[in-house]
């Protein structure tokens, strides 16, 4: 595959893995299951119970195991064609995964901040 198609397969994978991380770990959806493994992240008995509860409750590290099953689904690679070519895709995709829901959450904020706004004006009228 050339470079220039890896590049845009990089992109465009990172779209699902941003929504599904983001998703499972911030939408009103998933607010129950969320709790729960956030209790049991803060409460396990064991180090790794906590661990393991706590990888749904933030969505850098979910977006790790989703990468994960995208690239066992996908068979993408970049770069380079065997094993290595796995390790770079995944570790790319999870930081451009991440740029996304970074730049999601500031639009959320913003957006948040303009509707509030709004709510205040509309109060003092």
């Amino acid at each position: 595959m050339e470079l220039s198609t890896q590049t845009a397969w990089l992109f465009l994978l990172a779209i699902p893995i941003a929504c599904i991380a983001w998703t499972v770990t911030h939408e009103e959806v998933f607010r129950e299951p969320r709790e729960y493994c956030l209790a049991r992240s803060q409460k396990g008995k064991t180090i790794a119970s906590r661990k393991f509860f706590y990888l749904f409750t933030c969505e850098y590290c979910f977006s790790h195991y989703v990468t994960i099953i995208m690239l066992f689904v996908t068979n993408y690679k970049l770069l380079f064609t065997d094993w290595r070519g796995y390790l770079i895709a995944g570790f790319a995709l999870v930081f451009i995964a991440n740029v996304y829901m970074s730049l999601f959450a500031l639009v959320r904020i913003d957006l948040k901040k303009v509707r509030l706004e709004a709510e205040n004006e509309e109060k003092k009228e």
